[in-house]
């Protein structure tokens, strides 16, 4: 059997998470994890692991072959690796190609020029070997190649995942504050949290860590509606896909008949965004479970058992809107992140109405949520303060190029004691 060595690229802050669950894969397909590195974790594998971490995988970016690796001077030492790979052996010149570049100091000047060359080689390579040049597409191709140059060196990848796998099929309904589906998933790793414990999200939005949550519990890949990339391929193992991919819609089709009582919990202050939440558990084959409307400022513990409680409170450009109290409130817009790009918003400064509301949700937290965990996504280093409440741990995170902390508070009695706002950050 074929072995390939493989990249998974992760969100930044998610390498550890994505490295233990690639190590849980190994225990069903042949699989050997490598190195992690920023933003992502090398292994290595035939087609099952190929299949298997697209397939499963819930906090990989995309699951990348490479193909060839070589030191480089120049954009021409660039252009011949590119045009020794056999690509053919992959596809044809009827599939639409696109081509990425990415560099870390690398002494070339234009990355542009670069996209260009490579391209050149791969469409001169499959003119010599069919007769015809493939077409670029650089919004929905049939294949992707990445090229990822450093200082010395050029590795030539395939992209065997097609669309980015965070694009699970489930989220249609998407609310102002989307949160990008694998990052929800490291998250919940990052938390430990596991199936069986309570798990409330007070601000739940469109549904995202909830949808995550219960996918988790009742055994659902995140991949088993949606297609991949190695599906247009000339060569990939059909044989090992079929029970792959069967056992998958199987596992969809027991969680239909399972407990509505997971033990996850959702409420959020928008009744409209209460409704993208329902349907978006709907698409994501969980069954249906209460979904309150309620201001964070009143919520209380949906549990006699203490769990985990998780957030990601708004932030960006401000929106207005009406909660239930019938008072006007500032809640904070955010834009999706668009395509599979690296880009992000940034929050506005803090203002009285962002303190007054975090200073009612800390004490909302000391006072009715003790012996719970708290973890808290942010973009706001200073919400520690704003809360009076001293973290327990905080994780650097990126949610596309945006810095954030995901803040960890173990709520004690006795924690109510207050602590300073802070102006700036401390070591991790």
């Amino acid at each position: 059997m074929s072995s390939f060595e493989l990249f998974a690229p992760c969100p930044r802050g998610l390498e550890a998470p994505l490295s233990d669950e690639l190590r849980e894969l190994a225990a069903q397909v042949p699989l050997k994890v490598g190195a992690s590195v920023p933003g992502g974790v090398h292994f290595s594998g035939g087609w099952p692991a190929i299949m298997a971490a697209n397939l499963h995988s819930r906090v990989a970016s995309r699951v990348m072959m490479k193909i060839g690796k070589r030191g480089y001077r120049s954009e021409d030492d660039i252009f011949a690796l590119a045009l020794e790979q056999p690509w053919e052996h992959w596809f044809d010149h009827s599939k639409t190609l696109r081509v990425d570049v990415t560099a870390i100091k690398s002494p070339l000047r234009s990355l542009e020029f670069v996209t260009l060359r490579v391209k050149d080689a791969i469409c001169d390579r499959l003119r010599e070997k069919s007769g015809d040049r493939p077409d670029i597409d650089t919004a929905n191709p049939d294949v992707r190649v990445y090229a990822f140059l450093t200082a010395t060196d050029c590795t030539l990848y395939l992209d065997t995942s097609g669309d980015p796998l965070f694009k699970r099929g489930w989220r249609l309904d998407k609310g102002a504050a989307p949160l990008r589906e694998n990052l929800a998933a490291g998250i919940l790793r990052l938390t430990g949290w596991k199936p069986g414990t309570a798990l409330y999200d007070p601000m739940c939005g469109s549904g995202t860590f909830i949808a995550e949550a219960a996918q988790m519990a009742l055994g659902i890949a995140p991949g088993t509606h949606r297609q991949f990339g190695f599906e247009k391929f000339k060569r990939y193992d059909r044989d090992a896909w079929k029970p792959l991919k069967a056992a998958a819609l199987e596992a969809h089709r027991a969680a239909q008949g399972a407990s509505t009582d997971l033990g996850i919990y959702g409420s959020d202050i928008s009744g409209d965004m209460l409704i993208k939440a329902r349907s978006n558990l709907e698409r994501a084959g969980v069954p249906a479970f209460a979904l309150k409307q309620l201001d964070a400022r009143d919520m209380v513990a949906p549990s006699s058992t203490p769990g985990i409680l998780i957030a990601n409170p708004p932030y960006g450009e401000r929106i207005e809107i009406r909660g239930p109290r019938g008072e006007l409130r500032q809640e904070i817009h955010r834009d999706e992140l668009p395509g599979d790009d690296d880009q992000g918003f940034h929050r506005t400064q803090t203002d009285q109405t962002d303190a007054a509301f975090f200073k009612a949700f800390g004490d909302a937290l000391k006072q009715r949520f003790t012996g719970w965990q708290a973890f808290i996504l942010t973009t706001d280093r200073t919400l520690p303060g704003q809360l009076r409440l001293r973290e327990a741990l905080k994780t650097p995170l990126f949610n596309g190029a945006l810095e954030c902390r995901l803040f960890k508070f173990d709520l004690i009695a006795g924690s109510v004691r207050q602590r300073p706002a802070v102006s700036g950050d401390t070591p991790a």
